[in-house]
C-alpha cells in the first residue's frame, strides 16, 4: 500500500489537481459541472473554504483553495464534493462489470480518480506561479489560443478585479514563458 504524506498546515493555502477516472472527458459537460458546483456550495457551508484560483478541462481540473485558520482537512472536503457528483450524476458512472474489484469494493463510481494531488503553497511567489500555471492550462493543452477564451476557469474574476490583463496567457507564438 502506498504512504502519502499530505500537509496538514491548519489555515494553508494549497494547490489541487484532480483527474477524472481513465481521463474521460466529462468534467466540463453541464451536468457534471453543475452537480460541482452543487457540491462545493453544500460543502462550504458546513466546511468553509476559499477559491482562490480554478480551472475545468474536460479531463481535469486544478484549483487553490485556502483554508480557515483552525482547519487542514481538505481531504474531507474533496471526498465529500467527488461523492456528491457521483451520486448527482449517474448516467456518467462506469457500469458495475467494467470496474476492478479495487473500485467495487470502495464504492467508486468511475467519475474520478481515486487519489488527488496536492501542493501546499509555500510564499507569494509560489501562489502567483501556479495562479499562472491554472489560467493558462487551456492554452498549454490547446484548448484555446488566449486564457480569456476559456470559460471555465476564473481567468474573468481575476482580470476583472486587475490581477490579468485580457491579452496574458496568449499561445501566438510558441516561445512565449508558458508555450511548449
Amino acid at each position: 500500500m502506498s504512504d502519502y504524506r499530505r500537509s496538514h498546515t491548519t489555515g494553508g493555502t494549497y494547490f489541487f489537481t484532480l483527474v477524472a477516472f481513465k481521463r474521460r472527458t466529462i468534467l466540463c459537460d453541464e451536468p457534471i459541472r453543475r452537480a460541482l458546483r452543487t457540491a462545493i456550495h453544500e460543502v462550504r457551508q458546513s466546511l468553509p473554504f476559499e477559491i482562490d484560483a480554478w480551472v475545468m478541462l474536460p479531463d481535469h481540473l486544478h484549483t487553490i483553495w485556502t483554508l480557515p485558520e483552525n482547519d487542514a482537512n481538505f481531504g474531507k472536503r474533496w471526498g465529500l464534493i467527488k461523492r456528491s457528483v457521483s451520486r448527482s450524476c449517474p448516467e456518467y458512472t462506469i457500469p458495475f462489470e467494467e470496474l476492478s474489484l479495487s473500485n467495487v469494493k470502495r464504492n467508486e463510481a468511475g467519475i474520478w480518480q481515486r487519489r488527488f494531488w496536492e501542493h501546499q503553497i509555500q510564499n507569494e511567489d509560489d501562489f502567483s506561479k501556479h495562479m499562472d500555471y491554472i489560467h493558462f492550462n487551456p492554452v498549454k493543452h490547446g484548448y484555446v489560443k488566449r486564457a480569456v477564451d476559456w470559460p471555465y476557469s476564473t481567468f474573468h474574476r481575476h482580470m476583472n478585479s486587475g490581477v490579468y490583463m485580457k491579452d496574458w496567457g496568449t499561445n501566438d507564438d510558441d516561445d512565449g514563458e508558458f508555450g511548449e
